[in-house]
């Protein structure tokens, strides 16, 4: 079976729908607290919309479009709907004079227009959208992968909770998540993409943490693309390779392939964001109101990350469709074809 194929037998959800929002409340109740305990975050608000062209928007690849919109009684302002909440999270540990060792989260909300349909993706994204002060010295893959490991063991925990309520829903997860820099599996999987990649390290490991995206590797191409202003991917960590950022990404068994859970990294300091915004030919951004502030020495360093709700909900409660957790917009042909394969969208 290769990387797009799924099971020809049609899919029945294990729990029904009542029981589906009976279980995604119990996900999404006791996630974050666990979560929170862990990494010493403390919840706050967060906008849904924000003033553009302050560069607080998340630009994610780089080639997204926000939604946006005119604001009545406010001049020329125009507002922009949030992609993701990576550098206002930032700004507001600077806001809220937040200490070393402390960090917020916040349950973001966002519209992708430009997101292919797909069981994976929809226009609608729900994170749990995390920020964490630390001090300079803590710049390092240790201390990254100690954040990973925090997050993992909160996956862990909620796998048993949701077996302990609803016992035909064993845990998969090992025990441990893999530690795998882009550039060892472009050594070990040179002919294949990079999404082959990640299903063969996925599949042969259960759970990784795919470290350094964004950067240029040996075969002379990235991984994947990561916007130049949040994650750190140009700085060289302990292990020789460049990035202090990845995914984790695990094993779906119920669509047979790799899965990703969430993204996150250690945040640019001044120095890279220079760099990083001279790779990316965007230095043009350092006008903008965020990247002033981190230039001058305002804004704390940090660790933060974006954790996908629904995405979570998908793998914990081993459901097909993105669209059977959370409430969405599809085509016409989308629901018909999920009809005909017995999976049944919310409405």
């Amino acid at each position: 079976m290769n990387m797009t194929e799924t099971s020809a037998l049609k899919y029945e959800s294990i729990l029904n729908r009542r029981e589906t929002e009976k279980a995604i409340d119990l996900i999404k109740t006791n996630f974050p607290v666990l979560m929170a305990k862990r990494l010493n975050l403390f919840k706050v608000s967060c906008p849904l919309a924000i003033i553009d062209g302050t560069g607080i928007n998340d630009d994610l690849n780089g080639v997204e479009r926000p939604v946006g919109f005119p604001i009545k009684n406010q001049d020329d302002a125009r507002a922009v709907v949030v992609q993701s909440l990576a550098k206002w999270k930032r700004w507001q540990l600077a806001e809220l004079e937040v200490a070393p060792g402390e960090g917020i989260f916040t349950d973001m909300r966002a519209l992708r227009p430009d997101e292919d349909y797909s069981p994976l993706h929809s226009l609608y994204v729900d994170q749990w959208d995390w920020e964490k002060r630390i001090p300079a010295e803590e710049r390092t893959l240790s201390s990254l992968k100690n954040t990973v490991n925090a997050i993992y063991d909160t996956y862990k925990d909620i796998e048993k909770m949701v077996y302990d309520q609803f016992e035909d829903i064993t845990p998969v997860l090992p025990d441990e998540i893999t530690f795998i820099h882009s550039e060892e599996l472009v050594q070990q999987y040179p002919d294949l993409s990079p999404k082959e990649r990640e299903y063969e390290a996925c599949k042969a490991y259960g759970a990784i943490f795919l470290i350094g995206i964004g950067s240029i590797l040996s075969n002379g191409e990235k991984h994947d693309g990561r916007a130049p202003d949040y994650d750190d991917w140009c700085s060289e960590n302990e292990d020789g390779f460049k990035g202090l950022n990845g995914d984790i990404l695990v094993w779906n068994p119920v669509l047979e392939n790799c899965f990703e859970l969430s993204s996150m990294g250690i945040r640019v300091d001044a120095p890279t964001l220079e760099r990083q915004l001279k790779i990316a030919g965007e230095e043009k951004r350092k006008e903008l109101f965020f990247h002033k502030k981190l230039l001058q020495g305002d804004l704390p360093e940090s660790i933060g990350g974006g954790i996908g709700q629904s995405r979570t909900c998908m793998f914990l409660l081993r459901k097909r469709h993105i669209g059977e957790v959370q409430s969405g917009i599809w085509p016409k042909e989308e629901v018909e074809k999920c009809l005909q394969e017995g999976i049944k969208l919310m409405k």
